[in-house]
């Protein structure tokens, strides 16, 4: 996995939340985790953001990280605790769990991978 992948996989998901709300907050349907694919074809899913985003260059990728991270924050900032944490919003989760996983555990990933990396490379 290139640099580049690893930030169109933070940007995919981040892309994905915040489509998720948007769709929900007009009423429509959500087609879970995304159209075409099953919870249990993410690894689909990851190689469909490597695409998506191919063409772009570090630097754009990383604003694109940056801006999409800034509209999560302010959604967050635009919720109740109760919109987030005490009403089900997909299945059994809450909206502030699902933006949890499919945010923060993908930075988690992306940050372990980088660490394995830099071991591997013998890189501080």
């Amino acid at each position: 996995m290139s640099i580049n992948n690893l930030v169109a996989y933070l940007v995919g998901w981040g892309q994905l939340v915040l489509n998720w709300n948007d769709k929900k907050s007009k009423g429509l349907e959500v087609d879970f985790p995304e159209t075409g694919f099953k919870w249990n074809e993410l690894g689909q899913l990851a190689q469909k953001f490597y695409v998506d985003y191919e063409k772009d260059y570090f630097k754009t990728l990383n604003v694109k990280l940056d801006k999409t991270t800034n509209e999560i924050l302010k959604l967050i900032e635009s919720k109740t605790n109760k919109e987030l944490y005490e009403t089900a919003w997909y299945d059994k989760w809450t909206l502030g769990k699902m933006i949890q996983l499919n945010t923060s555990s993908p930075f988690k990933n992306a940050k372990d991978r980088i660490r394995k990396w830099k071991k591997l490379k013998q890189l501080k």
